[in-house]
């Protein structure tokens, strides 16, 4: 994060999408929005954006959300309160109907016109859209510096990408002064691919290496001048990547604002995995432990986790866990994780419990034939999501070695070749998967 002082973000409202279905994260979103989603072992997806927000003096934050959002905005509620004097707040805006309008957001942009009422009723020069399922760490006020300068009605922040990634996404072509003359949506053919690559020139003022093919890849993050988001959202268009951004190439002043930093979209159950492991290597790409930005959460009185006679080796661990002489290897262990006598945990997202269980409950469930919360005696879990609240029985064996890339069954699921249970599952003593 950059130390801007000379701009004032004071004039910037931020939008965070959080509306749509988060269908590539089933079934992590079944019961819970994606901005929800567990990360790291004790943040949510949402706290990313928010907390780039508020590193960067940008305090007025709406936020947007449609399904399955009761659990979001009890996080929201109960991790972000500004102070009386402050103008400052995260307002949660969920979708509802009016005397104009019965329907839910249609898209993104549908999602932002349906809320300009309560926009318009601030003080404001600037939005900045947002979106709540990428985890990045960036100053907006570089975006905003760059903005400014460079006499944008709307800036586009792209990310850096090579030539077998840029399929993937929105590409921009762009003038020598950044001007965006072109946008192409998940581009495939070679020739276009071709034309559409950093020129020489380009890749000397962005400072990158002219041996290798670069391309400007659309973050899904825009900053529009107040006047520009109104006159662009003056239609039915519903998606700002598909509709209102090629439409405001034709007719306003559309910048690339080149972002360099590490930045993973992490809205597909490969990417969430992927993205969380990566937080166990030695070098992690993205740095949690950076004190001068740092990322916000929910403060909660969780005791210190307690490890007894194991063995650890790359991990993660959150608050409040307890683990009886198990091994744990490359994996992130949620808030309250219990891991029992020999249990091991190999690659695997484990994102813990919302409670500790009484010695009633577990008693219960024990007369049930269900085994208490955490992950169970002598079990070998490999390559998982282990979604919150799962009872792993004893004896048992859960890998996708050997299954379908992707596979339904009624304890459990398989997305990208990555087992995943999901919250409130229940795997019975010597289960093997």
């Amino acid at each position: 994060m950059s130390s801007l002082g000379a701009i004032d973000a004071s004039g910037v409202l931020a939008v965070i999408m959080g509306g749509g279905r988060g269908t590539r994260l089933f079934p992590l979103t079944a019961e819970r929005s994606k901005p929800a989603v567990p990360l790291a072992g004790k943040y949510r997806l949402v706290d990313i954006p928010i907390s780039n927000c508020i590193n960067s003096s940008i305090r007025r934050i709406f936020l947007l959300t449609q399904f399955n959002s009761a659990s979001l905005h009890r996080h929201v509620r109960q991790s972000y309160r500004f102070d009386r004097f402050s103008r400052g707040f995260v307002e949660i805006m969920a979708a509802e109907q009016t005397p104009t309008s019965s329907s839910w957001y249609e898209g993104t942009a549908d999602a932002v016109r349906k809320n300009l009422s309560h926009l318009r009723a601030l003080d404001f020069d600037y939005v900045l859209i947002l979106s709540g399922d990428q985890l990045y760490r960036m100053d907006y006020r570089d975006l905003l510096l760059h903005h400014v300068a460079s006499g944008a009605e709307v800036s586009v922040s792209t990310t850096l990408v090579g030539r077998a990634e840029a399929p993937s996404f929105g590409v921009m072509q762009v003038d020598p002064g950044m001007r965006i003359v072109r946008f192409e949506e998940k581009p495939r053919e070679p020739e276009l691919l071709d034309s559409l690559r950093l020129d020489p020139e380009s890749l000397r003022r962005l400072e990158l290496p002219e041996d290798q093919e670069w391309y400007l890849a659309s973050m899904g993050i825009y900053l529009f001048n107040r006047s520009a988001l109104e006159e662009l959202l003056d239609n039915d268009y519903t998606d700002f990547g598909k509709h209102i951004i090629p439409m405001a190439i034709e007719r306003k002043r559309v910048f690339a604002y080149a972002f360099k930093g590490y930045w993973e979209d992490i809205g597909t159950i490969r990417s969430f995995f992927k993205a969380n492991l990566d937080l166990t290597a030695d070098l992690p790409r993205f740095n949690f432990f950076d004190m001068a930005a740092p990322i916000y959460s929910r403060p909660r009185a969780l005791p210190a986790s307690k490890v007894n006679s194991a063995a650890i080796d790359h991990a993660v661990i959150a608050d409040g866990c307890i683990l009886n002489r198990c091994a744990v290897a490359y994996s992130v262990i949620g808030l309250r994780t219990v891991a029992r006598e020999g249990a091991r945990i190999h690659r695997c997202v484990v994102m813990g419990a919302d409670y500790y269980e009484s010695r009633e409950s577990i008693e219960k469930n024990a007369q049930a034939g269900r085994p208490p919360i955490g992950v169970g005696r002598n079990c070998r879990v490999e390559n998982a999501i282990v979604d919150k609240n799962a009872r792993i029985g004893d004896n048992c064996i859960l890998s996708p070695e050997g299954k379908p890339e992707n596979f339904d069954h009624e304890l459990y699921y398989i997305r990208d070749g990555i087992l995943i249970l999901p919250k409130n599952a229940v795997i019975p003593h010597n289960t093997a998967i």
